[in-house]
């Protein structure tokens, strides 16, 4: 996204042809943006490494994109679909975004407002009743009768920088505004209860946008601020111009690499080397969370290679004898993607795990509190959803999930319910289970990880 409106050209390399990539890489081409592919030297060989490929994009600069013919269908990319407005805001033309069944069931009205008061003009095709899984987000959103669902209509125009202060820790929401802010005058900021992703931050420094925190004078495009208690504010001074950086090297994503580090936790006689993996510490919560459970884990090359902006390493995982533990809601944030995969985890850990704040699950692509119960409970697990206290204060409410270990689990015919994390986390218990999981609509998974089966058949 990025490359597409800056100035030069950038080469990226390890690209994931993901489904979702793919539908990004085709938004910005229907918008007039040179994008190239090619094989990457892994993407020439057979299996998993065949869905790597390296892309030349030459930049059009902030305002260069153009109005597509047609409006933009982003399949099932909820995070394109949430971060993309945010560039379109900026832009001087209409455009109808467009998902496919599960994406239009996703509230958008998180992204909507903010960017309505910078003065763009989003709109929703289908603005109807809230959809029984959103009611679930948060209390504040709860309190109004109407959400806003995809197809979006977006007018972009002049905008004007805004504070804003966001109900939850979401980077997407983050992301879309600090895009937005690219294009307004002035400072536009963004308050978050807790920490979120900071991928997007990373990649502005790697567009020439440099980050400073509050207490440096010397600030003229984002500073970041020092927060109070768990708060954090991100701040961007607009209008900015992005400058291409040569070549960017995308890392191992590790909300892949956290099916394989649990399967080798609950494997017999297990070791496994997960290489050149992304450890961005505001996405190591699963790595956190399975070493307090006792599992086996080490990170090689920590602090000594970067790319991309991003810190990597290789993770060591080892069999491991795992135990129950509490997720606070704090680092539920840390580890969003990664729930489904350590509920398995917890599966065949000793005691119970308690996993606090889980709301936002029932707002992805599909309800995956329902998911993972669900089929979990097929499957012999003792699993329950229900209200808990948050802080250990007691201030506070929100839903959490107490998964009982421990328990012989045995074969049963499960459903993906059109989730790629739900559909991988089942084939990873199929592993450690005797008999065969058998795991309907798997199609889902190449939405993230087209590799995935072929990787997984290695463990055998």
């Amino acid at each position: 996204m990025l490359a597409s409106i800056s100035e030069g050209t950038t080469r990226i390399k390890n690209l994931l042809m993901a489904d979702d990539i793919v539908r990004t890489i085709g938004a910005f081409r229907s918008m007039g943006v040179p994008l190239s592919l090619t094989l990457s030297p892994k993407g020439r060989g057979k299996g998993e490494g065949r869905f790597a490929a390296d892309a030349t994009v030459r930049g059009v600069g902030m305002r260069g994109l153009k109005k597509p013919k047609k409006s933009i269908y982003l399949g099932n990319s909820g995070t394109t679909m949430r971060i993309l407005p945010g560039i379109l805001a900026g832009q001087d033309f209409e455009v109808v975004l467009k998902g496919d069944a599960s994406l239009s069931k996703r509230p958008m009205r998180r992204i909507a407002e903010p960017l309505k008061k910078m003065g763009a003009e989003i709109a929703s095709a289908a603005s109807q009743p809230r959809n029984d899984n959103a009611k679930h987000v948060i209390a504040s959103e709860a309190k109004q009768s109407y959400e806003i669902y995809p197809p979006l209509k977006i007018k972009g125009g002049k905008l004007k920088a805004i504070k804003y202060k966001s109900k939850i820790a979401s980077a997407q929401v983050k992301s879309c505004v600090l895009l937005a802010g690219l294009f307004a005058k002035g400072v536009t900021s963004v308050n978050e209860p807790v920490k979120s992703r900071d991928h997007t931050e990373r990649m502005l420094e790697q567009f020439g946008v440099k980050l400073f925190s509050t207490r440096s004078a010397r600030s003229k495009n984002i500073v970041r601020a020092r927060p109070k208690a768990e708060s954090r504010t991100i701040k961007l001074r607009g209008p900015v111009k992005l400058k291409a950086p040569r070549k960017i090297t995308v890392p191992g994503d590790i909300s892949s690499a956290a099916f394989f580090i649990v399967a080798a936790c609950i494997l017999p006689d297990m070791k496994i080397v997960l290489k050149n993996v992304g450890i961005n510490p505001t996405r190591t919560g699963i790595i956190d969370i399975l070493k307090r459970m006792g599992a086996n884990i080490k990170v090689k090359g920590k602090g000594c290679r970067v790319k991309g902006g991003e810190p990597c390493g290789d993770i060591v995982v080892r069999s491991s004898k795992l135990r129950g533990v509490t997720i606070s809601a704090r680092e539920f944030v840390r580890a969003i993607d990664e729930i489904p995969i350590i509920m398995v985890a917890a599966c065949f850990a000793m005691g119970a795990t308690i996993i606090k704040g889980i709301n936002e699950l029932r707002v992805k692509e599909t309800d995956r509190v329902r998911s993972m119960v669900t089929n979990l409970r097929k499957l012999g697990a003792d699993v329950r959803s229900l209200t808990l206290t948050l802080s250990p204060k007691g201030r506070g409410k929100g839903e959490g999930i107490i998964v009982s270990g421990n328990r012989r689990l045995h074969a049963a015919k499960v459903s993906s319910f059109g989730d790629h994390r739900t559909a991988m986390s089942m084939l990873v218990a199929d592993l450690a289970i005797k008999g065969k999981v058998s795991v309907t609509g798997r199609a889902c998974i190449n939405k993230s990880f087209p590799g995935f089966l072929r990787l997984l058949h290695r463990l055998i």
